[in-house]
C-alpha cells in the first residue's frame, strides 16, 4: 500500500509527510468537534481534570509530538515505522496547534478573540506542509534545475535572495504571507514590493517622513481589512467555532 501510494500519489521518500500532514487536520477537526461538543453540553465528553486541574489537550499533544519527532529521527525516511511514527507526529502536532494561543498567551483564551490564532496557525501550517506534499521545496530550490543544483553557488544564492524576501515581507507587517512565501517564492516577493501596513517596523522606520506614503498605507490597510477580515472571521469560526462574547474578566485584562 505504501509502495503504491509512493507511485502514484506523492514522490518517493513523501508518504510519512503526507501521512503526518493527514493526521495533523483530522485531528484538528476532530479535536474541535469534540470541544464545540463540550461547549455545548451535549455528547459524552467532557473536559478532563484531575485534583481540580484542567489538562488541557497541549499536554498530550507534547509528549505525542515528542514521540512521534524522536520515532521519526530513529527510524529514517523509510518503512512502517516511520509512517507510524509520522502519524504519531501529526496527532500530537494537531493537539499542540489547536491550543496554540493557549501557549502563545499563557492563558486560556480558547473561546476568546485571542483564541482565533489557533485556528490560524492551524490553517497556514496545513497550507505549506500542503504545497510541501505537491512538491515545493522551501526558498524556491524547487525552481531549479538538476544542473543549477549541482552548482552550490545557484543554491545559495536562490536560498539567500528568498530568504531576503520573505524579511522583508515580514518588516513591512505581513507574516502570513512571509511564511507562505518560504515555500512559494513569488509570494514573498509580492509582498517585498507591496506597501508596509502601518504599524509595521518598515512603516515606522521607512514611513516617518513620507506623509504620503503613510497616508496611502493605511487607506490601503483599511480597504484589505474591509474586505477580507470579514470574510476570514466567519471562515474561522465555522472551522474552530466563535469565540464567546463575553470572555471571562481574568482573560479581558490578560
Amino acid at each position: 500500500m505504501g509502495n503504491w501510494l509512493e507511485r502514484n500519489i506523492v514522490e518517493p521518500g513523501k508518504l510519512p509527510l503526507l501521512l503526518a500532514l493527514t493526521a495533523f487536520v483530522l485531528t484538528f477537526l476532530i479535536t474541535r468537534l469534540i470541544t464545540r461538543t463540550i461547549r455545548a453540553g451535549r455528547g459524552p465528553f467532557r473536559n478532563v481534570e484531575t485534583g481540580g486541574v484542567h489538562v488541557h489537550h497541549v499536554v498530550p499533544g507534547v509528549v505525542l509530538t515528542l514521540i512521534g519527532g524522536f520515532g521519526a529521527v530513529a527510524g529514517g525516511r523509510y518503512g512502517f515505522g516511520s509512517c507510524i511514527a509520522a502519524v504519531v507526529f501529526g496527532i500530537g502536532a494537531g493537539l499542540v496547534l489547536d491550543e496554540f494561543a493557549l501557549i502563545l498567551h499563557l492563558a486560556d483564551v480558547y473561546w476568546t478573540e485571542a483564541g482565533r490564532k489557533s485556528v490560524e496557525a492551524v490553517v497556514l501550517t496545513a497550507a505549506l506542509v500542503g504545497l510541501w506534499v505537491a512538491g515545493f521545496s522551501p526558498f524556491g530550490v524547487n525552481d531549479l534545475d538538476r544542473d543549477e543544483l549541482q552548482g552550490r553557488g545557484s543554491v545559495i544564492s536562490t536560498v539567500a535572495v528568498n530568504f531576503v524576501l520573505s524579511l522583508v515581507a515580514l518588516a513591512k507587517g505581513k507574516a502570513r504571507v512571509a511564511i507562505l512565501g518560504v515555500i512559494v517564492p513569488f509570494i514573498a516577493l509580492f509582498g517585498a514590493i507591496r506597501l508596509a501596513r502601518p504599524g509595521s517596523p518598515w512603516a515606522k522606520r521607512l514611513y516617518r517622513r513620507r506623509p504620503r506614503a503613510r497616508a496611502k498605507a493605511r487607506l490601503r490597510a483599511y480597504h484589505h481589512d474591509r474586505r477580507w477580515l470579514g470574510p476570514t472571521r466567519r471562515f474561522h469560526d465555522w472551522l474552530g467555532g466563535a469565540p464567546d462574547a463575553n470572555p471571562p474578566r481574568a482573560l479581558q485584562s490578560h
